[in-house]
């Protein structure tokens, strides 16, 4: 290793270096980019099913808890098969009814927790592809997402992108590496566009003063990352907070909406 450093270096070798590294970046995304592809198309499919034999069959709660177990059972190493997951399937698929894997679109380029996402706020169709686009074009990681949601960024500029296919995410962008994994306003953050989920969440904790103004009086802050384990499964609250009168915890995560409140603790 140490001949290898010592060895004088052809000209131009610096240039191919970084040509044979992006060339390596592009091809390890487009990889990402379709196992995604293939994971989005089979959630979908399993949700278009579920809708037909519900339809003709009236397939309650129930026969989905025990689709969830059998098939769980069959593939252990997939998390995205319990019952919620298949919940979140049909509502894909009767959300997009039309979805093609081999027609591009923006919402076949998104991770699953982007999608869950979208149909948690509860969007219209044209809103729902609006976002899904913007998220694409943009990278935005799933957080960034919601708070451009929940602060109906694209309603209130009028920019929603229309090229996704030509500037599909990045390598380095945060949906990229997401995919390998009450409405508030918070414009005093000045962040928009291409912003890293990240640098939201460093900017809220920052100018912890100004989100608390924003929040309302009684919130006080606990803290980032904070752990939390439920039915077995981990997660981690990026922001959280602990209303003082409503002796509730508040908190920035996925799919709740910042500021909903729930009873982690009352």
């Amino acid at each position: 290793m140490t001949e290898a450093r010592d060895l004088a270096l052809p000209n131009g070798y610096t240039d191919l270096l970084s040509e044979l590294k992006n060339r390596v970046r592009a091809a390890r995304t487009q990889a990402i980019r379709t196992v995604n592809t293939q994971l989005i198309a089979l959630y979908w499919s399993i949700g278009k099913t579920i809708l037909e034999r519900q339809a003709v069959e009236g397939w309650g709660s129930g026969v989905i808890g025990r689709l969830a177990e059998d098939l769980g059972a069959e593939f252990p190493d997939m998390k995205g098969l319990s019952r919620s997951n298949l919940q979140y399937m049909r509502s894909f698929a009767d959300a997009w009814p039309a979805f093609d894997p081999n027609v591009p679109q923006p919402v076949g380029h998104l991770p699953w927790g982007h999608i869950r996402t979208i149909l948690d706020k509860g969007l219209d169709e044209e809103a729902r592809d609006s976002y899904a686009a913007a998220a694409v074009q943009h990278g935005w990681s799933r957080n960034v997402l919601m708070n451009m949601i929940m602060n109906k960024t694209l309603e209130r500029t009028g920019a929603a992108p229309s090229n996704f296919v030509q500037r599909l995410f990045g390598p380095d962008s945060e949906l990229a590496q997401q995919v390998a994994k009450d409405p508030y306003s918070f414009e005093f953050l000045g962040l928009s566009g291409e912003v890293a989920e990240r640098d939201l969440e460093n900017a809220l904790t920052s100018r912890i003063t100004e989100t608390l103004r924003e929040l309302g009086p009684g919130f006080a802050f606990v803290g980032r990352q904070v752990h939390f384990d439920v039915d077995g499964d981990d997660f981690y609250v990026d922001l959280l907070f602990f209303h003082i009168e409503q002796s509730r915890f508040n908190c920035t995560k996925g799919l709740r909406r910042l500021g909903e409140q729930f009873a982690l603790a009352a």
